[in-house]
């Protein structure tokens, strides 16, 4: 045998000696949002990114399915260190990827995928070992902040005729997880600051409480227009209890 020849065969024999030794490893991936529960199916789900850090290559990809978990377990019971507290049907995404030596991973979550204006990107770096799952207890758990604003009223870029008139502002403010808000709740919007900033042809005019309507997650305000223009109310929702923030915008246009 040729000084060429044994050199190729013995890379080969590296080549398929290091596939030979690569192992299924399996990373349970859940999100919960901040001060909330699980983040799944009835909100889309969390679309989950494993790449591996050194060289950019994405390893696995999916979304998050299943319940949003057990209320009791995740927003009343007092939590020791260790706690689990997913239930078998809590909303989490299983990826299998297969490795041959210790890998650095970026494990990168967006969502929730239902609610595209309120979504937002968490990731993490974390070491995966060949065939040491990251299963145990919750597994790997993400957090992600914020609320989900949904402008209602007025509709985006609808033309309103006639000054003055009163405009109706109306949001929808949920939870991460959907979760509702209400009044004396378990997400208490008493505790919520949400308000909307106006602008009229690009230039701040100033800002408008909006109050719960008296039902679930539903705020409202009445604008009074003056002038015509080209208006955008910006709306925000904010507990100062722990920074959790979400936002939303609509345009709109007044004709004399």
């Amino acid at each position: 045998m040729t000084r060429r020849v044994m050199s190729f065969s013995l890379c080969l024999a590296a080549v398929v000696s290091g596939a030979a030794l690569a192992e299924p490893t399996q990373i349970a991936v859940r999100v919960i949002g901040k001060d909330s529960k699980f983040i799944g199916t009835s909100m889309g789900g969390m679309r989950i990114v494993i790449r591996d850090v050194d060289s950019g290559a994405v390893l696995a990809d999916g979304i998050t399915a299943g319940s949003t978990g057990d209320t009791k377990k995740l927003m009343i019971e007092d939590r020791k260190r260790g706690a689990v507290i997913s239930t078998a049907d809590a909303a989490r995404y299983v990826a299998t990827i297969d490795i041959n030596e210790p890998r650095l991973v970026e494990i990168s979550a967006f969502g929730p995928l239902a609610q595209r204006q309120g979504a937002a990107r968490i990731s993490v770096t974390h070491w995966v070992v060949p065939g040491k799952h990251i299963t145990g207890g919750d597994g790997l758990m993400l957090e992600l902040p914020g609320f989900i604003v949904d402008v209602l009223e007025p509709p985006t870029h609808v033309k309103l005729q006639g000054v003055p008139q009163a405009v109706n502002l109306a949001a929808n403010v949920m939870m991460m997880c959907g979760c509702p808000t209400s009044a004396g709740g378990m997400w208490d919007s008493n505790k919520f600051e949400v308000r909307a900033l106006l602008q009229k042809d690009g230039k701040a005019i100033g800002d408008l409480p909006l109050r719960y309507a008296g039902k679930e997650s539903q705020f409202t305000g009445e604008w009074k227009v003056s002038e015509p223009g080209t208006y955008q109310a910006t709306v925000y929702a904010y507990d100062p209890g722990n920074g959790n923030t979400g936002v939303d915008a609509a345009t709109f246009v007044v004709a004399k």
